[in-house]
């Protein structure tokens, strides 16, 4: 087991993220399949994919997984609609694992999860049969001895430290190991800045309450456990960090980058999808990764500094049952807006940077119109899916505001700032992240619309 300091990794970490030495593409490489956190899509995954991909990994040897429902149950052991089960969780993936090594003919694969889905991770390779079929197994920020650990405070919950679930996993083995034989384990965690790593409950919705977990929580006996400084939840996997952390595990050698490399043609697809049991908003607002078949996606170029649509609609199609909105030929150089549309859910306005690299990740959901929000003029969401907004770690500015709204001060756990305007002419909006900038436009509320700024 291995624990750096957070001064032996600030210093591998300026050494890669400065000038690395050129490492030739990994010979045989493994495949890899991603595993996304709670409530979270094979989507996050995209600028992870590009990082191994600038590496030298082959795009087919690079597979995300995209559960259906991929929000917890409230109890694991009572069913509830719209929601997994870590037993369909770990299911879900041992088929998705199968899949993968009959595509490749490769006898094993290497597991990179976040959060959750290191839960079933551990799950496959203990109960599914997954210990002869997996090399490695890299866990961000998994919540190892749960998001609280108490008996008496939602016992069965998947997340409980106390619970069955990882209890049964933390005590699989001889005393002082937490993993089980045959892959390489790994774990990478934040130093103190892990919302579902804290020692008091405010992220559980329990301020003031001990929930008897540390910031170590995600660490596990046997393992090689990193702590990357100052690092939020999602960064444990997606941030570059983490994949040089990840890229060194697997192959034994930094990577010569951690940046995305360009491709001159670019090329991008993904999955629309929707909200609530059955993609019927009206049976709830919940995420899914469920296709919805019949939702209609256009895509417009944008101006830099203005957001305005440049020109005419670049793409448009109507998907069918499998959501697949592409292909599309994107100009590398270019912003666009993509806007959703489909029966029952707000027109869907999403901005985003220019697409550097070809992308089948690019899945995009449609969303609703709160109740609270349809006396606003307009409204703007800025979203960071692949890290969280914290303070006073990160510059966030929304529109000219500094910090944008809804950002608490202290450990970040907020991964979205939005705003509600007053009714009045389009124009441009812009969100700075730590330097990036995106601009979007303030589309009416009164016709239904909503309007997301992403950051890849």
């Amino acid at each position: 087991m291995q624990s750096f300091t957070r001064r032996a990794w600030l210093l591998a970490a300026a050494a890669l993220l400065g000038a690395c030495a050129a490492t030739p593409p990994v010979q045989g490489t493994p495949p890899i399949v991603f595993v996304h956190g709670n409530g979270d899509t094979a989507a996050l995954w995209n600028t992870t994919a590009w990082r191994f991909e600038s590496n030298g990994w082959p795009r087919e040897r690079l597979h995300a997984i995209d559960l259906p429902y991929p929000l917890s149950r409230d109890a694991d052991d009572k069913p509830q609609p719209g929601r997994t089960s870590s037993t369909e969780h770990m299911q879900f993936l041992a088929a998705e694992v199968e899949r993968v090594l009959a595509a490749t003919g490769a006898k094993q694969v290497v597991l990179i999860a976040n959060s959750r889905g290191g839960n079933a991770v551990r799950n496959y390779i203990a109960n599914g049969g997954g210990a002869a079929k997996v090399s490695h197994a890299i866990l961000g920020g998994t919540p190892n001895h749960g998001v609280w650990s108490n008996p008496g405070f939602r016992p069965t919950n998947e997340f409980n430290g106390a619970g069955p679930f990882l209890t049964a996993l933390n005590n699989q083995g001889a005393p002082g190991v937490e993993i089980t034989p045959g892959p390489k384990w790994m774990t990478i965690r934040s130093d103190n800045n892990d919302k579902f790593a804290q020692p008091d409950g405010v992220w559980i919705g329990a301020k003031g309450t001990p929930t008897n977990v540390t910031f170590a929580g995600p660490e596990l006996k046997g393992a090689e456990n990193v702590v990357l400084p100052a690092i939020d939840h999602r960064e444990t996997s997606y941030g570059p960090l983490a994949f040089a952390a990840a890229y060194r595990f697997i192959t034994g050698q930094a990577p010569a980058t951690v940046g995305v490399k360009p491709e001159a043609t670019v090329v991008l697809d993904g999955k629309l999808t929707g909200l609530g049991l059955g993609n019927d908003p009206t049976k709830g607002s919940f995420a899914t990764n469920l296709p919805l078949a019949g939702a209609t996606l256009e895509v417009w170029a944008t101006a830099a500094q203005t957001g305005a649509r440049v020109g005419e609609v670049k793409h448009r199609r109507t998907v069918g049952a499998d959501g697949r909105w592409g292909p599309f030929n994107a100009d590398p150089t270019t912003a666009y807006e993509f806007v959703l549309s489909a029966p029952g859910y707000a027109t869907t306005h999403i901005y985003r940077e220019p697409f550097v690299r070809s992308s089948s990740l690019v899945h995009l959901r449609a969303e609703l119109l709160a109740a609270a929000d349809k006396d606003a003029g307009s409204v703007l969401t800025f979203t960071r899916p692949r890290g969280y907004f914290g303070l006073p770690r990160d510059s966030i500015v929304f529109d000219g505001q500094a910090p944008a709204p809804g950002i608490p001060a202290g450990v970040a756990g907020v991964a979205v700032s939005k705003l509600k305007l007053p009714a009045g002419p389009q124009r441009a909006v812009v969100a700075q992240f730590n330097g990036q900038r995106l601009v979007g436009r303030n589309w009416p509320a009164s016709e239904n619309r909503v309007v997301f700024l992403e950051l890849h």
